[in-house]
């Protein structure tokens, strides 16, 4: 594959008790660990950050698919919950809820499209297979 685009950011300071910066410097944020994971809370975490960017690239993918199929999506969104423990092999894992929502569209065209969006989801195809999905319409 040929990149279109590369992000790059740098963490420094304590991992996810740091910060971590993009190189245009958009992005500047200080990292906490979770109150639920005993830190402080109080900052963002990586958790949240894949939340955002996988959230808005599955809505992409979804606008994209919708549009192939000539439905209005208008006043759709996609919500990613993202959840770490262990995984029982001496590390951690993630876990992926998407929740759709397509107002004004019947359920199973809303699910088919939600499909159809996590097939092409660049976020989708990175995950699948290591990390468990959940792909639902609200």
């Amino acid at each position: 594959m040929t990149a279109l685009y590369t992000a790059e950011a740098t963490a420094t300071g304590a991992g996810r008790a740091g910060r971590t910066r993009t190189s245009d410097g958009l992005v500047d944020l200080e990292l906490a660990i979770p109150k639920e994971m005993g830190g402080p809370g109080g900052a963002t975490n990586p958790e949240q950050l894949f939340a955002a960017g996988y959230s808005s690239c599955f809505h992409s993918a979804l606008q994209v698919v919708a549009r192939k199929q000539k439905v209005d999506i208008e006043g759709s969104s996609v919500t990613a919950e993202v959840g770490i423990g262990p995984n029982g092999e001496g590390g951690y894992g993630l876990t992926v809820a998407l929740v759709v929502d397509l107002p004004g569209v019947p359920g199973e065209q809303a699910q088919q499209l939600a499909g159809a969006a996590d097939a092409v989801c660049p976020y989708s195809n990175a995950v699948r297979g290591n990390v468990d999905i959940d792909v639902r319409v609200a």
